[in-house]
């Protein structure tokens, strides 16, 4: 019964190992990696109307408030991201095919040390300071 125990306790460390090691070699051409303090928005040329300019009001509110506060602006080059923190860790996001004005406008925050926050334009600022002040 020891033997089986130990046995398991190497399986289980060796599948570990491999599995990490398996994860470092993944192919990572699909994603658009996101290693920096930024905030990631699409880039899009939509036809101009009211709400299209509201939203676009609202974005540009918020993305000039993040340039402020030191975020580097990047243009989401897929629609597949790769989110790579500072402990290694990574956050992978498919962002879907936008179906209005207000997808076609989403923001996402990064800092290495945080998580991603997809920011919310009819929330302002106030989610921002939240998300910096957060360890």
């Amino acid at each position: 019964m020891k033997k089986i125990c130990s046995f398991l306790l190497v399986a289980t460390a060796l599948f570990a190992c491999n599995n990490t090691a398996r994860e470092q070699t993944k192919d990572r051409s699909a994603y658009d990696v996101v290693t920096e303090k930024c905030y990631v928005y699409r880039e899009f040329k939509p036809a101009s109307d009211p709400l299209t300019d509201s939203v676009l009001q609202l974005r540009k509110n918020l993305t000039e408030y993040l340039s402020q506060k030191g975020f580097q602006a990047h243009i989401a080059g897929k629609d597949s991201l790769l989110f790579r923190r500072a402990n290694g860790q990574e956050v992978m996001i498919e962002l879907p095919h936008p179906q209005d004005i207000w997808e076609q406008s989403t923001i996402i925050v990064f800092d290495p040390q945080k998580n991603p926050l997809f920011v919310n334009l009819h929330k302002g600022t106030a989610q921002l300071d939240q998300y910096l002040q957060a360890k």
